[in-house]
């Protein structure tokens, strides 16, 4: 089975300054790591890199790093750190970022922003920019009010393509006691889902437990995502090493070298059960969406 992870990060604080890492995530996750935790590169692997929101200042210095890495980790795609709303300067940023090769899209980390930000005038302009640019959007938000931007952003630039990262976070509970997908959460991801630009990855939600998970607990999640985006938008993302830390009752303090299989089993198996492409989830949507085929 051929899987395009889409989403991929790589960090080393040697080389980068990334203010949020703490704990065991402040170490180098780079290319001895990753083959500890996938194997050897091979035409049936690949990955899309997203932005580990280091400096603000040091964007383009993580393509470079990032770059000097793709061909011996398997990256195909490159998802840049930019910031939309710094008007003349965003769109400068954005044509530099869009020079590089490997440069497939952007991300803005909105999970962390004041409500309302990416329906500001300025956020619009500088994603009517990206849009302009041909360069796709990952939205990373938490929790249905979030997710409400970004359907009034879809609705305000038709043209850019976005993906949901990681479904928008939703309360997901652990192996022992599961959530059940809120209505509030289900009733924004089918608003968002309404809009044939926007494309969804099942990523994340291991970091959402909090410590266990299953695949079962996250069956009901990938189902509301399926009836919402159908299997034609849907993408599987690893969200590695990020979704590692605590994963499958390792503990908080140590990482799941497993992970990355774990979660792409999980993912796969629950498309053949329910009588789904699994390539297209697996590699052919995420492929299309980046422009990667």
């Amino acid at each position: 089975m051929r899987i395009l992870d889409s989403h991929l990060h790589l960090w080393d604080p040697a080389i980068l300054e990334y203010p949020w890492l703490e704990g065991p995530l402040r170490a180098r996750f780079a290319e001895t790591e990753l083959a500890a935790a996938v194997g050897a590169v091979d035409g049936e692997r690949a990955f899309v890199f997203v932005q580990a929101d280091c400096a603000e200042h040091q964007t383009l210095d993580e393509v470079e790093w990032v770059a000097s890495l793709a061909e011996r980790v398997g990256v195909r795609g490159i998802v840049a750190g930019a910031r939309l709303d710094r008007g003349a300067e965003s769109v400068e940023h954005l044509d530099a970022v869009a020079q590089h090769p490997l440069v497939v899209g952007v991300r803005h980390l909105l999970q962390g922003e004041p409500a309302g930000l990416a329906g500001s005038a300025e956020f619009r302009a500088g994603a009517a920019a990206l849009a302009e640019r041909r360069l796709t959007f990952d939205a990373c938000v938490r929790g249905a009010a979030q997710l409400r931007d970004v359907i009034a952003l879809a609705t305000d630039v038709p043209d850019l393509r976005i993906v949901l990262d990681h479904l928008g976070k939703p309360v997901v509970g652990t192996a022992t006691e599961a959530a059940v997908p809120s209505t509030e959460w289900m009733d924004a991801l089918t608003a968002l889902a309404t809009h044939p630009q926007v494309f969804c990855k099942l990523s994340g939600l291991p970091a959402e437990a909090g410590g266990t998970w299953s695949a079962r607990q996250m069956e009901p999640f990938f189902d509301v995502a399926l009836d919402a985006f159908g299997a034609g938008r849907l993408m599987v993302g690893s969200d590695w090493p990020v979704s590692a830390v605590g994963a499958s009752g390792v503990g908080d303090d140590a990482l799941d070298a497993t992970m990355i299989s774990s979660w792409t089993d999980a993912v796969a198996s629950w498309a053949a059960s329910r009588e789904l492409d699994v390539d297209a989830i697996m590699w052919r949507n995420g492929a299309g969406f980046y422009g990667l085929d």
